[in-house]
């Protein structure tokens, strides 16, 4: 290997550890090595096997290399430029990784319409074929068709893929039903910080679901015989645990009060398709949900999963910050209203179409088209809600408009323990966001952005935000290693471009 790939490699892993808030002591530690092995690595001056570099990527949960290709994906962003024109919305990625688990529930054929081909949805498919799952896009790749194995094969497993991904944990609820005992690799995805699963376990426990936890596997046991006695009150409205409760009284034989439940989007797509598998589920929308369990579920479905509203207000994001004109199309105008309530007290100069039905006949889209506006920093604080306040992935998308509006924006991202620090990532752009604490980030508007080269934030949603910040900034931006992009984006930059962008994807290794 050349001395100018050790020096490139090193320089990808120095970012990639600096970007998790590591120091070299702490990585050398995760990889049973020295502080110093550490240090002659990042400066290029030790040679390197393709196996650390594996293990390293692990570590870090950074695609550092990757073989097969050329190495890790990066994006070199000519900015500046006016977007024009009209771009759909794709199906919702959490709805999409959701009915994935919930297939487990199924003996039968399940095909999915439309399905977000990123990269979280791969490494649940990976899974799901490790245990024996059959699985094929058809319809010229448009479509998934999964069939199950009569038994699952748990200790194939892929656990690799498993650790790349948060939603493994809603393996959970459908597991349950299908044997005594089962292990799961740890969740992942994201670095957002500490996420317990508690949550999970004080809904689950109530259907004889217990779990030990020992060197990065969740051992799981479930005791038979035992079932709700009164409603499971959720002591966080969170939706991967209102979904996990879900999945788990899908195939419970007998009556399931959920209280205290997440009434948002990918929940309700999850309603809609146990409803499909022909489990009768009472107060969609609404935070006490009724669960009619079949125990035995073996049908033949074909369901559409609805339009992403994060990957809409993505795209609304990404009109203002660049001050064009832009038309989305296929908008869930209900999972996007408070935000554009927000937005038109900020000044935004927008109009929507008469609403129309998603191809699951339930969810109500607009068509969204959005103006150049002058815009004013909001009054009130920037936070989150549980549906149907401000949704909690398109807080870090104010960051960017707020660094474009007149004014202070105070922007308090509460449930994630480091989303808010990721933010301040645009200050590199000629961003003014003061870090108040972990939660809390201070936005100075107007800003005139400016060209840098960056490695990209470890969490999608602050990632797509200096993307869209880089696609307003005059020159050339290089955005490094944006696979955490691909993790719940479909072609994001190939379908920018379509509108006036100019991103060039590039791998240098």
């Amino acid at each position: 290997m050349a001395d100018d790939y050790l020096v490139r490699i090193g320089k990808l892993i120095r970012d990639a550890r600096q970007h998790r808030g590591w120091t070299q002591s702490q990585l050398a530690d995760a990889l049973g090595t020295s502080q110093s092995a550490v240090n002659r690595i990042e400066r290029g001056n030790q040679n390197i096997s393709l196996e650390m570099i594996a293990r390293i990527g692990e570590a870090l949960d950074s695609e550092i290399v990757s073989l097969g290709y050329a190495g890790p994906m990066h994006l070199r962003v000519v900015g500046g430029r006016r977007l024009s024109g009209a771009i759909d919305v794709k199906t919702s990625k959490n709805a999409c990784v959701a009915l994935l688990c919930a297939s487990l529930l199924n003996k039968g054929r399940t095909v999915l319409r439309r399905v977000a081909r990123i990269e979280e949805v791969y490494r649940l498919l990976e899974v799901l074929n490790s245990i024996g799952v059959r699985t094929r896009w058809i319809n010229d790749g448009v479509d998934l068709e999964l069939i199950p194995p009569a038994r699952l094969d748990m200790e194939a497993m892929d656990a690799d893929a498993a650790r790349r991904t948060r939603s493994i944990i809603m393996f959970l609820g459908p597991l349950l039903h299908r044997m005594d005992t089962f292990r799961l690799p740890y969740a992942g995805g994201c670095d957002l910080g500490t996420r317990t699963i508690e949550p999970h376990m004080i809904a689950l426990r109530r259907f004889g679901l217990d779990i030990t936890a020992t060197e990065g596997i969740y051992h799981a046991q479930v005791a038979s015989g035992i079932s709700p006695d009164r409603p499971i009150v959720l002591t966080e409205r969170g939706d991967t645990v209102t979904e996990n409760a879900l999945l788990a009284a899908a195939r419970h034989d007998g009556v399931t009060v959920i209280r205290n439940a997440s009434s948002n989007y990918m929940v309700q797509d999850l309603c809609f398709f146990l409803e499909a598998l022909g489990v009768e589920v009472e107060g969609v929308g609404t935070t006490t949900l009724t669960v009619h369990g079949v125990p035995n579920i073996d049908v033949d479905v074909d369901y559409s999963p609805s339009e992403d509203p994060v990957e809409a207000m993505s795209l609304l994001a990404a009109a203002v910050v660049t001050e064009s004109e832009l038309t989305i199309r296929r908008v869930p105008i209900e999972f996007m209203e408070i935000e554009l309530a927000v937005l038109e007290e900020m000044g935004l100069d927008h109009d929507r179409s008469a609403e129309y039905p998603a191809d699951n006949g339930r969810t109500r889209l607009v068509d969204l088209t959005v103006r150049p506006s002058k815009l004013e920093a909001p009054i009130d604080k920037i936070h989150p809600m549980p549906f149907p306040g401000l949704n909690i992935d398109n807080v870090p998308f104010f960051a960017a408009i707020a660094a474009v509006a007149q004014g202070q924006t105070l922007i308090h991202d509460w449930v994630y323990d480091n989303r808010a620090i990721y933010l301040t990532d645009l200050n590199r752009l000629g961003g003014r966001l003061q870090l108040l604490d972990p939660h809390r980030v201070l936005v100075e508007g107007p800003t005139r952005w400016r060209a840098a080269e960056m490695m990209c934030p470890p969490a999608l949603r602050p990632a797509v935000v200096v993307l869209l910040a880089m696609m307003a900034a005059e020159g050339t931006s290089v955005l490094r290693n944006v696979y955490v992009i691909n993790r719940g984006y479909e072609e994001l930059a190939e379908r920018l471009n379509s509108v006036g962008a100019q991103i060039e994807i590039f791998r240098d290794i």
